[in-house]
């Protein structure tokens, strides 16, 4: 799991890294990595062309950065309208005006950018040779459309076609190139005016479409050749290609579904009733006997672990503190000259300590919440997760960062009260969150870690766990923390899954409050100011958080754990 962990920092850092890239090229700063993916905000960009997509776990960073140097260049020089009016409605004439309108924007690069050339060309070329290598070529589908973008790409790039492959596309291209001559040669003349190139590309990929009927790879049922190896040549050409027929499809949320009643809603998402919805403080429910026992139970654990909170507090500090000016300290050999002491310059020539030097001191101007998500699954892993905030929390408060401890669950299971409202008024489509929403203090940023620490093991208490409505509690956290004065703000949601709530998905669809969540966090990541992060608990939940962790608790909390931990909340996304 250690290696697992060290993997997915390294695809983390890499994806923030082609993001920043992106967004410097662009100057758009809702761009960002999720799965892989350039998302621009919760949606994830369309791939126009097949060296776009890239394996995180196989693809190397340069490939990586190749392809979002290739993305980044789509964004600044195609008009997307202009190229939607203009896209044909065949399906091979569209894959291949995708693909030529993606090699133009290729082409023309900023100058003074040598390294971003070598990124662009070495992707294409990785491409090139995969595509190759997986036999895809050795059809008459897979060597024609092939060719067309090797010799597209080097009429527009300037530079030649792979080496690897020249042999094997030399009788396709002498083959092509007299019908595609004259499109060819408008692509490179008018390749600065989108417009005018669109007219060649179109022209380029009626040629080709009619090629690709020409050699049989679009049939009829009549036909005797075995529609096996047909279908195989287009499904593994359409894979390598990554085009999506759909447009809107390509746009649509990811791995975790699409909500359509909520992209549908004219007021986006909406609660039927708040009547039932409450803040509450968990310690105040447990009486204090019992709140004593779950105090001593988290202590033991928290002992038996071994963390160095100490320590823990000075790393906190060294990520999240920053530098500031604490005025200045006198008598010293070199900085500036303090004028009351030249009158002794002048009584004693040889005296040095003369200057006088600005003196910086180390300050926590940040805030963190902990936010806890406290739905049924999670009651399994709450020993682990309560000793995990609790010494979070304690070491914070040692390192002078003010935090919070926050939790939500629903007040019912199945909609409770609310559901019942919705019933009694005869079941109104889509009527959106339909459960009581909880949210709940244990500790709040003005209370020290001292006095809130029997509240904390309130977490002890079984039936405050029930269903989760992540994205309203996630704005409820960042709502508490924007309310703060400190420049830095981080909330740190921990979580074992997706939102759920039984009622709410019945009534609307299954994806209504996961995709809240999304649209939540995007919004936040695109504001900057709350840093969002989701800590899995046995779950990665980079489907939601930009920046997540994913934590094995069935392996002991220790010190190097607790320090990756501390890594991961003072890093900057």
């Amino acid at each position: 799991m250690t290696a697992q962990r060290q993997a997915a920092r390294r695809r983390q850092q890499r994806e923030s890294l082609c993001a920043a890239a992106v967004r410097a090229l662009t100057g758009d700063a809702a761009l960002h990595y999720r799965d892989g993916r350039l998302c621009h905000g919760p949606r994830p960009l369309p791939l126009h062309a097949p060296h776009l997509r890239t394996d995180p776990l196989a693809d190397g960073f340069s490939a990586q950065r190749g392809a979002a140097d290739g993305s980044a260049l789509r964004l600044v020089h195609s008009d997307a309208d202009l190229h939607r009016r203009m896209c044909p409605a065949d399906p091979v004439a569209r894959l291949v005006f995708e693909l030529l309108e993606q090699l133009r924007c290729e082409s023309l690069l900023p100058a003074g950018m040598p390294g971003l050339a070598r990124n662009l060309r070495h992707r294409f070329e990785d491409w090139s040779r995969a595509f190759h290598r997986a036999g895809l070529a050795e059809s008459q589908l897979g060597i024609l459309l092939y060719t067309v973008a090797q010799i597209v790409w080097s009429r527009l790039s300037g530079w030649p076609v792979l080496e690897d492959t020249e042999d094997l596309i030399e009788a396709t291209r002498a083959a092509i190139v007299p019908v595609l001559g004259g499109p060819l040669a408008g692509l490179r003349r008018q390749r600065g005016d989108q417009a005018a190139f669109a007219g060649h590309a179109l022209e380029m990929a009626r040629l080709v479409s009619a090629m690709i009927d020409s050699t049989g790879a679009r049939r009829t049922p009549d036909d005797t050749q075995d529609p096996e190896d047909d279908e195989a040549v287009r499904v593994a050409f359409s894979l390598a290609l990554g085009f999506e027929d759909d447009e809107h499809e390509a746009m649509a949320a990811a791995d975790s579904g699409n909500s359509h009643v909520l992209r549908a809603a004219a007021g986006g998402y909406r609660a039927y009733t708040t009547r039932y919805d409450r803040e509450i403080l968990p310690g105040s429910l447990v009486r204090k006997a019992l709140l004593a026992a779950y105090r001593e139970r988290l202590d033991r654990r928290i002992a038996g672990s071994g963390i160095n909170v100490a320590r823990l507090a000075r790393a906190l500090s060294a990520v999240l503190a920053v530098p500031r000016r604490d005025g200045w300290s006198f008598g010293e050999e070199h900085g500036r000259i303090d004028g009351r002491r030249l009158a002794q310059l002048v009584s004693s020539p040889a005296e040095r300590r003369l200057f006088r030097l600005e003196r910086q001191q180390l300050q926590a101007d940040c805030a963190v919440s902990l936010l806890i998500d406290c739905s049924g699954s999670m009651k399994a892993h709450i020993e682990p997760v309560a000793m995990m905030v609790d010494t979070l929390a304690r070491a914070l408060d040692q390192a002078g960062v003010a935090s919070e401890v926050l939790g939500f669950t629903t007040g019912a299971w199945n909609g409770g009260r609310a559901r019942l409202d919705w019933l009694a008024r005869g079941r109104p489509a889509h009527p959106g969150r339909l459960n009581e929403a909880c949210h709940m203090v244990f500790k709040d940023a003005g209370r020290s870690w001292r006095r809130a620490r029997a509240d904390i093991a309130a977490l002890f208490k079984a039936d405050l766990f029930r269903e989760g409505v992540d994205g309203e509690a996630v704005e409820w956290a960042c709502a508490r923390l924007l309310a703060r004065a400190e420049a830095r703000r981080i909330l740190v949601v921990i979580s074992d899954g997706s939102p759920m709530d039984t009622a709410t998905g019945q009534a609307n669809d299954a994806c209504y409050l996961d995709n809240h969540l999304k649209d939540v966090v995007a919004r936040h990541e695109a504001l900057r100011d709350v840093e969002v992060m989701g800590l899995g608990v046995g779950l990665d939940l980079s489907a939601y958080y930009r920046r997540s962790l994913a934590l094995d608790l069935s392996e002991p909390l220790d010190m190097p754990r607790f320090a990756e931990i501390v890594r991961w909340i003072g890093g900057r996304g």
